[in-house]
């Protein structure tokens, strides 16, 4: 169970991060009140995760799931430039997190 949860707080943490990009400086209300929602649940999420899981293999997990869907999310809706070196590098983030549920 605390795999799927810190799984699912990796995603809200790419949300939350695309989000504040969003936001303007918080001078949009959306993007702003999506920042804080997901923020709150992301950081619920790890912290929940972090009572069964070692605390250097949580964060790792979910900062890797945040950063590699934040940067893959941009590439398709084209705010940030795509190459294959980008997405080989993106996809080596990826290994390495299955990597560390593998040897958990």
């Amino acid at each position: 169970m605390s795999w799927l949860i810190l799984i699912a707080s990796g995603v809200l943490e790419a949300v939350w991060a695309t989000a504040l990009g969003r936001s303007e400086g918080f001078t949009r209300l959306g993007a702003s009140l999506t920042f804080f929602v997901a923020l709150a649940a992301s950081m619920a999420g790890l912290a929940y995760a972090m009572r069964e899981l070692p605390v250097g293999t949580a964060y790792a997990v979910w900062v890797g799931i945040g950063a590699s869907l934040t940067v893959a999310y941009a590439m398709i809706t084209g705010t940030e430039p795509a190459s294959l070196v980008k997405v080989l590098l993106l996809a080596g983030i990826v290994v390495c997190v299955v990597g560390l549920k593998v040897i958990d």
